[in-house]
């Protein structure tokens, strides 16, 4: 395959507008500013480590001199002994305060209700509460037979049966016997009244 020189000479031609050395120099310098700026940095870096590492150093000589125990202190199984006992003495300590506030706590509680409760003894009537109960009771005995349901307990004053008056007259008797859930014994009370 042979290329023709004006070819050739058009394709340089069309190149040299892509190649701009002002742009190429201005890269070469950019790289060269950044690689003397992270050469700084890391100079930087070295020395900041350097100082670091000095000051640690006589860290550690001071905490060394600080270390050597003097005289007059206890040996380390003496003094282990004598945390041992502390130890044991702060536990027993806690332990019987731990209960104490507890007692406290229930005899504060204790004490909290007994007044609440003596308010209350203080403030009941009980004649009057019972006459309300038997208000209540009697009125929603009229309520239950008003709405077709009559209530019919055994010897032992339990709900048994309940006769329920549908809307066409009819009495229905319905049997309490333990077989079905509150939920079906309801259900089927209310098809018996509406039927």
């Amino acid at each position: 395959m042979s290329i023709d020189v004006n070819e050739a000479i058009k394709l340089i031609r069309d190149m040299a507008t892509m190649i701009d050395p002002d742009e190429d120099y201005l890269s070469i310098a950019e790289t060269k500013e950044r690689i003397a700026a992270a050469k700084a940095d890391r100079k930087k870096t070295v020395d900041d480590a350097h100082a670091d590492f000095k000051a640690l150093a006589k860290a550690l000589d001071a905490a060394r001199i600080s270390s050597t125990r003097p005289s007059s202190v206890l040996s380390a199984d003496a003094h282990a002994s004598t945390l041992n006992e502390l130890d044991v003495s702060g536990l027993t300590l806690g332990k019987a305060i731990s209960t104490m506030e507890g007692l406290v706590v229930s005899k504060e509680a204790e004490l909290s209700s007994l007044k609440e409760r003596a308010r209350q003894l203080e403030d009941c009537d009980p004649a009057a509460e019972h006459e309300r109960e038997l208000d209540s009771t009697a009125l929603r005995l009229r309520i239950f037979k008003g709405l077709g349901f009559e209530p019919i307990h055994d010897n032992k004053g339990n709900l048994s049966k309940m006769l329920v008056g549908s809307l066409t007259g009819d009495i229905q008797c319905i049997q309490f016997d333990g077989r079905r859930t509150e939920v079906e014994y309801t259900e089927e009370l209310w098809t018996a009244a509406t039927s």
